[in-house]
């Protein structure tokens, strides 16, 4: 397999930052997960304007990075992967429409709907295998999170305790073989009996598309709360010793983790677990909220920008999805100077 690097991320937030106090209501219902620590509420996060589109996101995200590399999208880009959240379409992937909003012509174009906040890192292992023959040389992958703007900010959804929880945002990372921050390892692990643990919730009971009395919303069995908290502080630790072993470190090497960012109880968990210092564990939990598989490449964007990222710093990135189905980790070895 030839190797593949990380070149560079880029990222866009939605202009309109919405505060905590656009959630607030105090007739509302009592709400069965109020009370878990499954939900802390961040100071700020972005919501995406009515009628902004995922395919949009993703150019707006990628122009940047194209502009600091001195090189035109077109003819830039063999192999485009994507995770958008909540699809514009129901019938269509959004990598087609991201491609013509970016003026590129990939050879494989690849929709994601699965692996959740774990894609980013599951997206670097596909693209590495679709690149390991040489016919593809370049790729870019995308993450979008739109469900806070849209679904979350409802009329009557805003008013749940969960409501206030996620932001909007898109990240992406150009990939190149033989070229940036090599990408290491990647460790995956399913468990597919968990992906009943959560799903869209109505209130009549109907199917998305049916119509029906009462917004749609996205929630998980109530019942397992407490499961589905122990499977998210264990997935993440777990998947990143095994993967710092797979490279023969220790999970004190590392110099840089971004994982995704449901709250800050996991994200002090996971870094308690690894025994990391938290100065080492990324996030833009208080400025972004729960982004989601977006929050790693836009976490690491932040970062590169900021001069964070030092060369020979070993990255690992990491990730659970969903009610605990899917987990992936990830790791490079940072190159910024390519």
């Amino acid at each position: 397999m030839q190797p593949v690097g990380i070149v560079d991320f880029g990222s866009y937030l939605p202009e309109n930052v919405v505060g905590p106090e656009f959630f607030l209501d105090e007739n509302a219902p009592v709400d069965p997960l109020a009370n878990t620590p499954l939900f802390r509420v961040p100071p700020t996060r972005h919501h995406v304007a009515p009628g902004e589109r995922a395919a949009d996101m993703i150019a707006k995200a990628a122009r940047p990075l194209f502009e600091r590399l001195g090189k035109a999208p077109a003819g830039q880009v063999d192999v485009l992967l994507t995770n958008v959240l909540l699809p514009d379409e129901p019938f269509m992937g959004v990598g087609a429409q991201a491609a013509h909003a970016l003026g590129i012509d990939p050879e494989w174009i690849v929709d994601l709907h699965n692996s959740g906040c774990a894609s980013f890192p599951y997206m670097l292992s596909l693209a590495q295998k679709i690149m390991a023959d040489g016919a593809a040389r370049t790729a870019l992958i995308a993450n979008v999170q739109n469900t806070a703007g849209q679904m979350f900010a409802q009329t009557q959804v805003r008013k749940l305790s969960h409501a206030p929880i996620p932001g909007d945002g898109c990240g992406v990372a150009y990939l190149e073989a033989g070229a940036g921050s090599p990408i290491l390892g990647v460790r995956t692990r399913s468990i597919p009996a968990h992906s009943v643990d959560l799903g869209i919730k109505t209130p009549d009971g109907r199917k998305y598309w049916e119509p029906g009395e009462g917004q749609m919303d996205i929630g998980f069995d109530a019942e397992k709360s407490a499961e589905i908290l122990q499977r998210g502080n264990t997935l993440v630790p777990e998947l990143v010793g095994k993967l710092c072993s797979d490279l023969g470190e220790q999970p004190s090497d590392i110099d840089v983790l971004v994982t995704n960012q449901p709250n800050r109880i996991f994200l002090k968990n996971w870094h308690q677990a690894l025994k990391l210092d938290p100065a080492r564990h990324l996030d833009t939990f208080d400025r972004c909220g729960n982004l989601y598989g977006a929050a790693v490449p836009v976490t690491l964007d932040s970062a590169a920008r900021a001069g964070v990222l030092r060369d020979g710093d070993l990255v690992v990135m990491s990730g659970f999805a969903h009610a605990g189905d899917f987990a992936a980790a990830a790791a490079v070895r940072w190159n910024g100077a390519s």
